[in-house]
């Protein structure tokens, strides 16, 4: 165990002091979390530290970090199917053999293992189903708890279980993906389920030719590779194209770019009811969460059957930079003094430009919502997590 400060662990590189301990693998962890929780009122599970802003004032309970490391391949199965929390054996067939026979590959990657070398490695090994995700920071086990999506991909598609110590439990349960509760940028996990996930479970497509990507969703990714949506490109190209969109918003981690001293997009795209989005501009993007109501063709001279209305159940989502631009808020901004800006590449993102505290970025945030909500009326959402802090 060590006294460190956050900002030394955290993408924003604000934070203060805290007593680390670090796991290496998944018998640590266990053993780990009981000794925090039987001592501790109030612990913190870190990963890579790309999703979270933490207090100036530092933790007051004890911080276990993961730092287990490991992909392993698994025997292919029904994706329905329960496996038993016990130590996974491959099977004596090479990957190739395997991918030939069933198009798909099972691999349980440890908790602490970094999640963009994970996207490498399957990448790599011609896998699709993860390469839309590449350069997000942080550590694999985090990627369920906030369900990770970019460019037209998102975890649930391959996420098939994690391995799951609850709070106070004695030892880790297998949860299927079902039972996540998984949804835009929200899980079970951040609705209040406490514990630590050790590992966690994918399943990807397996090529015997050439890999290619998942069908492309996301229009400006189909730009930038010269295609349309829906075409499928190999997965080595679609990972490069990613990762330079990412590097052109500053969201690709790089120590000389201090455009990437962040935590990613600090707001989440806010989701409204269509009957709100119609009081917006015309030219606010928006995009259905669900399919909109089928039009009721009936014979004429027949009475048309009553539908109640659903204006409030038919949701959309809306673009936060688009509200924060349109706001006033510009690439680059900073409150008189402050040492936390607005990115100078993308306006969702929040930076650190040279020993920022993490109440100058908090101030910031402030600023930016509530000026979105006056404008608007949209409260936007922060998607880091929040320690000893608050908006």
């Amino acid at each position: 165990m060590a006294t460190l400060p956050l900002s030394d662990l955290t993408t924003l590189r604000v934070g203060g002091p805290a007593e680390i301990i670090d796991a290496e693998n998944e018998a640590e962890i266990v053993e780990a979390a009981r000794a925090i929780w039987a001592e501790e009122d109030e612990w913190l599970v870190l990963g890579g530290g790309s999703n979270t802003l933490a207090s100036d004032d530092g933790f007051p309970g004890k911080v276990l970090r993961t730092t287990s490391h490991g992909i392993e391949v698994l025997p292919t199965q029904p994706r329905t199917s329960s496996i038993p929390l016990v130590a996974h054996q491959d099977t004596a067939r090479s990957d190739r053999e395997r991918s030939a026979d069933t198009g798909t590959v099972r691999i349980r990657v440890q908790a602490g293992h970094s999640w963009d070398e994970l996207v490498a490695e399957t990448v790599a090994r011609g896998w699709s189903g993860l390469e839309a995700l590449s350069g997000i920071p942080g550590a694999t086990g985090a990627s369920p708890v906030q369900n990770i999506g970019a460019y037209g991909q998102e975890l649930a598609s391959t996420l098939v279980a994690v391995d799951f110590l609850d709070y106070l439990d004695e030892q880790p349960r297998r949860m299927r993906a079902s039972e996540l509760g998984l949804g835009y940028r929200t899980s079970v996990f951040k609705q209040g389920l406490a514990g630590v996930i050790t590992a966690v479970e994918f399943e990807l497509t397996a090529h015997e030719g050439p890999a290619l990507g998942q069908p492309l969703g996301y229009a400006q990714l189909a730009q930038a590779l010269g295609a349309k949506l829906g075409d499928r490109v190999p997965v080595d190209v679609l990972r490069d194209a990613v990762l330079e969109l990412r590097r052109s918003k500053g969201m690709v981690l790089d120590a000389g770019d201090p455009d990437t001293a962040s935590a990613g997009s600090f707001f989440t795209n806010p989701i409204v009811s269509e009957k709100f989005a119609r009081t917006l501009p015309d030219d606010a993007p928006r995009w259905p969460t669900s399919l909109a109501e089928p039009d009721i063709v009936t014979p004429l001279g027949v009475q048309a059957p009553s539908q109640p209305r659903r204006d409030e159940d038919y949701r959309v989502k809306l673009s936060a930079a688009w509200l924060i631009e349109h706001a006033g808020i510009t690439r680059g901004f900073r409150l008189t003094g402050s040492r936390a800006a607005v990115s100078s590449k993308h306006t969702l993102a929040l930076t650190n430009r040279g020993d920022a505290t993490a109440q100058e970025v908090v101030e910031l945030a402030r600023y930016i919502r509530a000026l979105v909500q006056m404008e608007f009326g949209v409260l936007l959402q922060p998607e880091p997590v929040m320690v000893g802090v608050s908006l």
